[in-house]
């Protein structure tokens, strides 16, 4: 049995292909299309997946799609006669029609005729997709359920039980209420107005303080039950509606504050204006009431359902920060987040919800690894360097016997001091490089941050960077030893260890971690290891593969970035090219 996973018509768009129970692909459209959240229908994404899976549109059995225009259709006709934006309600219903035609879809972007596409299509609501993705590719058999997330279905939030096969929903925030509306228009009120960009307040709030927090609890107030509402004065989605582009490119949205919200915190920073303490302090006070209902609605859950796992989903699922927490403000004793907990695995999520709740097939599968895109063999990786032979001609390329050698010869390099593109294996599904997607360099030099922004990465100076560090190692550097495989959680650095790893300390004395499994990736722990070796610290800094651009997906598209930015070295499956000079 096949069935093809959607997110369709949304940020982030993405496609998986869930064969018999196992995951055999997943990846985000804006990996080929090179548009950062790239919104619309996946065809490109699709292509990839049949391309891994060997199948073609004839050979898929089920279609499922993270989005259910039937969903809560009550609460939304109770909305609309309450005052909801008609021109909100056309958009919604706009953007149901295109999830009605997605066969048509298919066979045009496919090139396909109807006849090939034998596929039963299943809406599944986009919170109880959320909920899918994160339990029944998780680890456990029973446990908590929570999707936080903006809006999808008209719901803000929602958990439940998960138990074996089946998704048991308790309860739900329902429109206009969100935590992750909340987030996004404060986000745009301090001055980043691009779709994604609340990662980049997350690390802004660590240089503030909280002092705003009353100010805070007029625009969000926590309520009985683990529940939450907005300010709604604050606010203008509920009334106008938001501007969205959603289909064929880059997702936008126009600005959901109010003008209350500036009466309150003063005017709105503009894109290019300078950065003042009093940013820093909204955006702390910001980071800390979303926390405390984000708790609050944990130990509600915890609670109600007496169960000591977590499976946590949606946009706010990436919250590191907060998600680094859970263990200190909760009596959750096992936390499980897959690396796509955004919208994109949402198409996993429908996909699984269809196999085991709704067709009732066992489960089998665990994502302990993020490795589900597209990968490319020795040969593949020979012809693009000889394809790009006039480029490469005044620059030194060896090629490695094994991989004791190729992980031996870089870390060397990266104890170098050398910045290095790492070019390996399956793409990552997800936001993160994760080891075979990357950009390395030593942790142990505090230099290193300013030199990946200067020389490549280009981004504001108050961002983090991330260490990778060998599982086994973990209670070493950290004060929390618990295993993150997909770099979703912030714990803090052990004091002595601060000044070892300075280029991954945070300016608050944390790092967003990834722990390297030997099983699960093992080159790339040999590396780590390699570099332990040599320096004693078994820790890299590890970036994504890019600069201001979606994480690199081909070869082709590695060796664009390493040529174009001031890269000392590029180890492109077993080719180790280096550059012998540039100009700083």
């Amino acid at each position: 049995m096949i069935i093809l996973g959607l997110n369709a018509y949304h940020g982030d768009s993405a496609a998986c292909v869930v064969k018999d129970g196992m995951l055999i692909a997943a990846i985000e459209e804006e990996r080929i299309r090179r548009v950062k959240h790239w919104a619309g229908f996946p065809s490109e994404a699709i292509r990839a997946c049949f391309s891994i899976a060997n199948i073609k549109i004839s050979d898929v059995d089920y279609i499922a799609v993270n989005r259910d225009p039937k969903a809560n259709k009550s609460k939304k006709v109770l909305s609309a006669l309450s005052g909801l934006s008609p021109k909100l309600v056309m958009d919604r219903l706009k953007n149901a029609q295109k999830i009605r035609d997605i066969k048509l879809d298919l066979m045009n972007d496919l090139k396909v005729k109807k006849d090939d596409i034998k596929a039963k299509v299943y809406n599944i609501e986009h919170h109880i997709a959320h909920l899918a993705s994160a339990f029944f590719v998780s680890p456990y058999s029973k446990a908590a359920i929570v999707s936080v997330d903006g809006f999808g279905d008209f719901v803000g939030a929602m958990w439940g039980v998960g138990d074996g096969k089946l998704i048991e929903v308790k309860d739900r925030v329902f429109f206009p209420h969100s935590l992750g509306l909340f987030y996004l228009a404060l986000t745009q009120y301090l001055g980043f107005p691009k779709y994604g960009d609340e990662y980049k307040v997350m690390g802004l709030a660590s240089y503030g303080k909280p002092i705003e927090i009353n100010k805070m609890e007029k625009v969000l107030e926590l309520t009985d039950h683990g529940r939450f509402k907005l300010g709604l004065d604050y606010f203008t989605h509920h009334v106008h509606g938001a501007a969205m582009t959603w289909n064929g490119g880059e997702p936008v949205i126009g600005p959901v504050y109010s003008l209350a919200m500036e009466a309150l915190f003063g005017p709105a920073r503009k894109k290019d204006e300078p950065i003042t303490k009093h940013h820093e302090n909204i955006a702390a006070s910001m980071q800390a009431t979303y926390e405390s209902a984000f708790f609050n609605m944990l130990n509600y859950v915890q609670e109600q359902t007496k169960n000591s796992v977590l499976c946590l989903a949606g946009g706010c699922a990436m919250n590191s920060v907060a998600n680094g927490k859970i263990f200190n403000q909760t009596l959750f004793k096992d936390v499980y987040i897959q690396s796509a907990a955004g919208d994109a695995g949402g198409s996993i999520g429908a996909a699984y919800y269809l196999y085991h709740n709704l067709l009732e097939k066992d489960r089998g599968f665990v994502m302990n690894n993020a490795y589900w895109g597209p990968g490319y063999s020795k040969p593949e990786i020979q012809k693009v360097i000889s394809d790009y032979k006039q480029e490469l001609n005044k620059y030194g390329i060896e090629k490695t016997k094994s991989d004791d050698e190729l992980c031996r010869e870089t870390a060397k390099e990266i104890a170098g001091g050398k910045v290095v593109g790492w070019f390996q294996g399956r793409m990552e599904w997800g936001p993160r490089a994760l080891g075979n997607r990357s950009i390395l360099v030593d942790p142990r030099k505090a230099e290193m941050k300013s030199v990946l922004n200067s020389r490549i990465k280009r981004r504001e100076s108050f961002r983090p960077f991330a260490p990778s560090i060998l599982i086994e190692k973990v209670g070493e550097y950290f004060e929390e030893s618990y295993p993150d495989p997909f770099m979703i959680k912030v714990y803090p650095v052990k004091k002595e260890k601060r000044n070892v790893i300075p280029a991954v300390t945070h300016v608050d004395g944390t790092g967003r971690l990834q722990t390297v499994n030997k099983e699960d990736n093992p080159l790339y722990w040999k590396l780590i290891k390699e570099f332990e070796k040599i320096t004693g610290v078994p820790v890299l800094l590890n970036t994504s593969f890019n600069e201001n651009e979606p994480i690199v997906c081909k070869p082709e598209e590695a060796l664009d970035c390493f040529l174009r930015t001031k890269m000392d070295i590029l180890v492109l499956g077993p080719y180790i090219i280096k550059k012998d000079h540039y100009d700083h």
